[in-house]
C-alpha cells in the first residue's frame, strides 16, 4: 500500500520482505511530501520523492566512495612506509 493505493508487484519469496519494506518507506517518505505541501497530484509527489530518495542514495553513494579513497590512500602510505623500511639497510 502506497498513499492508501494497493499495488501488486510480482517478486521472488525471498525478496518480498525486503520490497515490503521498500514500499512502506517509499509511503512514509510520499505522504511526508503530501502532507508538508499544497495539495499535489499523485503522478508530482511520486516524482518528488523519488527525487528525494535518489538524491539520498547519491549521497550516500559519494560518502563511500570518500571512505574508500580515504582507505585506499592509507593503505598506500602504510605500504611505501613498509618498503622504505624493508629497503633500508640493515646495521
Amino acid at each position: 500500500m502506497i498513499l492508501d493505493r494497493e499495488y501488486r508487484v510480482a517478486c521472488e519469496p525471498d525478496e518480498r520482505q525486503s520490497l515490503l519494506e521498500a514500499a512502506h518507506q517509499l509511503d512514509e517518505h510520499m505522504r511526508e511530501i503530501r502532507n508538508n505541501g499544497r495539495l499535489m497530484a499523485l503522478e508530482r509527489i511520486a516524482v518528488m520523492a523519488a527525487l528525494n530518495l535518489t538524491d539520498e542514495l547519491n549521497k550516500l553513494k559519494q560518502d563511500e566512495q570518500r571512505r574508500h579513497e580515504s582507505i585506499d590512500s592509507k593503505i598506500r602510505h602504510l605500504a611505501d612506509k613498509l618498503d622504505s623500511a624493508l629497503a633500508a639497510p640493515i646495521d
